[in-house]
């Protein structure tokens, strides 16, 4: 079994997936107006329309209602992302924090309030752990 995405559920499209392009500098596929994805090496984000919600199970998913899940970017330098970011990202949940297991962090929201977090491995054990 492999792993391949994460679905968010948006009442805008257009607006959550320009936000992830602006944030990550990819450039999302768009596959139609109420679907898109960025792709990445190790897995994909992919962004749908709450009209794609009964496709799966009426009532299954809601907008901007999740309270436990963080979306995970990793990237070459978390401190120069984050003066990127500032002016751009509304809601910084943290500034550029190295936590006990060896990442620097850098946690925000996305526009409908999903928690992201970019980091960057610093300690040897997690530059290890990560190495491309």
């Amino acid at each position: 079994m492999d792993f391949v995405s994460i679905r968010i559920i948006t009442s805008d499209v257009a607006r959550l997936v320009e936000f992830y392009e602006r944030a990550t500098g990819m450039q999302a596929i768009r596959a139609t107006e109420d679907f898109a994805e960025l792709r990445t090496a190790g897995a994909t984000l992919a962004i749908a329309s709450t009209r794609t919600v009964p496709l799966f199970a009426p009532g299954s998913a809601r907008p901007a209602d999740n309270h436990s899940v963080i979306t995970e970017f990793l990237v070459d330098d978390v401190d120069r992302v984050h003066q990127n970011l500032t002016g751009f990202v509304t809601d910084f949940v943290n500034e550029p924090t190295t936590m006990p297991w060896g990442n620097r962090s850098l946690l925000f929201r996305d526009p409908d309030g999903n928690l992201v977090n970019f980091f960057t491995p610093v300690a040897p054990k997690a530059i290890e752990k990560f190495a491309r």
